[in-house]
């Protein structure tokens, strides 16, 4: 066993060489360290900031992500040029200088393709909707949607980690990480970021778990992915022959053993597993309620279309606002699938089927539970699809490629105007034709919600204050209420 001293002079030389974690990181190790709870933990957790930079609107996220990328003129970017044109070349001057992906450009023809879905007029506002989305339409006073998104990267896997954590390189934070570190938790015995995952197919686009890392943050500001089936996290459920008193006290001891070390080196990590045991000691209690949606009444179960002991997106929606009434701060859905270069037509047809009613009844539920008012609501994917058809163009079908020049996301709740359209885009869906919206605005204006200035929310590390928004983004006035 090491004497003290050369203890010490061990632990010195440890601090020393983690200077790639940042001097920053020690001192702010001290500051946090505080919002460690054991025990009798009590209602919340608090984040870093002492007070929000300026009046909150929302308390709480629940971030529909679309993975794949949905296509905005099939469903909300009504374009009657594309049919007029179908099977036309897509004109020079509206492609430009765009750079195409490697699935696309060396094809010979670059056909427009009209959307086969009819759109109608719907709200007060007259906001045109596709017919593949019948529930949304019915709720589109209570939401706003933008229509001249854009984002920088071309293929998924960055544009999903672009989108998340202001950087299409992995490491950063995301989005829901930055917010578990700012505001914490309203439940000490829940995470305060959650990850909830569907989809009814194999293959697809991956979900990868990078997605919802807390990058340089400290670990327990990472999302925790519960499962729609089974044991909803790997490893809840006590061993058998080990009883709940076993484990407290075997929770206990290792805590105990971590926290001897955590004083001597002062390292996050430790800290990060020590909250990680202690939360999901607590989690043993909580979560099983959490996830018995068969004790919702039938009324809300068909209000989503859900099915109690069925993994579907519908059951994640409902589960969703189950997690935030208790305390949860930022919910995740990654529904998969929404990737269509072939067979839109049928693939897309399928997926609104899926998510329609479940994401219209979200909205709804959380009105009625006066929820919505506090909660913001965000439904899009990573960027959007192309005019022209990818592969084959025929009567009854054809696909679209990426195209992250213009999308389509909408927004409801906490802080946001409802019933509004915010942005436009050319005839074709091609180019922006008013009010461009960077994925960088996107953030600033979702962390302004909840109260967060975006320039202010930041975390040394590699002698660099890092922010989720990296050196730009403006908040979006116009959606605010």
């Amino acid at each position: 066993m090491m004497i003290p001293e050369l203890d010490r002079m061990a632990a010195r030389r440890h601090f020393l060489t983690q200077t790639s974690r940042g001097l920053g990181t020690a001192a702010l190790a001290s500051l946090l360290s505080p919002n460690v709870t054991f025990g009798n933990a009590p209602t919340g957790v608090p984040g870093s900031l002492a007070a929000p930079h300026i009046a909150p609107r929302a308390k709480r996220v629940i971030y529909l992500f679309m993975s794949g990328a949905p296509s905005q003129m099939d469903l909300f970017d009504h374009k009657p040029k594309l049919r007029e044109m179908n099977g036309q070349e897509i004109p020079k001057s509206v492609v430009g200088s765009q750079r195409l992906t490697t699935m696309t450009r060396e094809q010979k023809m670059f056909p427009v393709a009209g959307s086969q879905f009819k759109f109608t007029r719907q709200g007060d506002a007259g906001l045109e909707v596709s017919e593949l989305l019948p529930y949304t339409s019915k709720i589109v006073d209570r939401i706003a949607v933008i229509r001249s998104m854009y984002t920088e990267p071309i293929n998924h896997d960055p544009a999903v980690i672009f989108l998340q954590t202001g950087s299409s390189v992995t490491g950063r934070p995301c989005l829901g990480s930055w917010m578990s570190y700012g505001l914490g938790t309203e439940n000490a015995n829940l995470p305060a970021f959650v990850v909830l995952l569907s989809s009814k197919t194999p293959g697809g686009q991956p979900l990868l778990s990078k997605y919802w890392h807390s990058g340089f943050l400290p670990g327990r500001h990472q999302g925790v992915q519960f499962r729609g089936s089974g044991d909803p996290v790997m490893g809840l459920t006590d061993p058998a022959g080990v009883s709940r008193d076993d484990r407290r006290r075997i929770v206990n001891a290792v805590n105990d053993l971590n926290s001897q070390r955590f004083e001597v080196t002062g390292d996050p990590e430790i800290e990060a597993r020590i909250n990680a045991f202690e939360l999901a000691f607590k989690m043993q209690t909580t979560v099983p309620d959490l996830m018995d949606v068969a004790s919702e009444p039938k009324h809300i179960l068909d209000l989503y279309g859900a099915q109690p002991g069925q993994a579907s997106f519908a059951n994640n929606c409902l589960l969703a606002r189950r997690m935030i009434e208790r305390g949860v701060r930022f919910v995740q859905l990654y529904d998969k699938d929404w990737d269509h270069h072939a067979d839109l037509p049928t693939k897309i047809r399928a997926k609104t089927k899926e998510s329609d009613q479940a994401c219209a009844g979200l909205i709804q539920d959380l009105a009625q539970r006066g929820l919505l008012d506090d909660t913001l609501v965000i439904w899009g994917g990573e960027f959007g699809r192309t005019a022209y058809c990818q592969g084959n163009l025929t009567t009854t079908t054809y696909g679209r490629d990426h195209h992250p020049r213009c999308f389509t996301m909408w927004m409801a709740g906490g802080g946001i105007k409802p019933g509004v359209v915010l942005g436009k885009t050319d005839d074709f869906s091609y180019n922006i034709a008013e009010d461009p919206i960077h994925v960088h605005d996107l953030q600033a204006t979702i962390l302004h919600c909840l109260g967060i200035d975006h320039e202010r929310l930041t975390y040394r590390f590699q002698g660099r204050d890092y922010r989720l928004t990296d050196v730009s983004g403006k908040v979006i006035q116009r959606l605010l209420a």
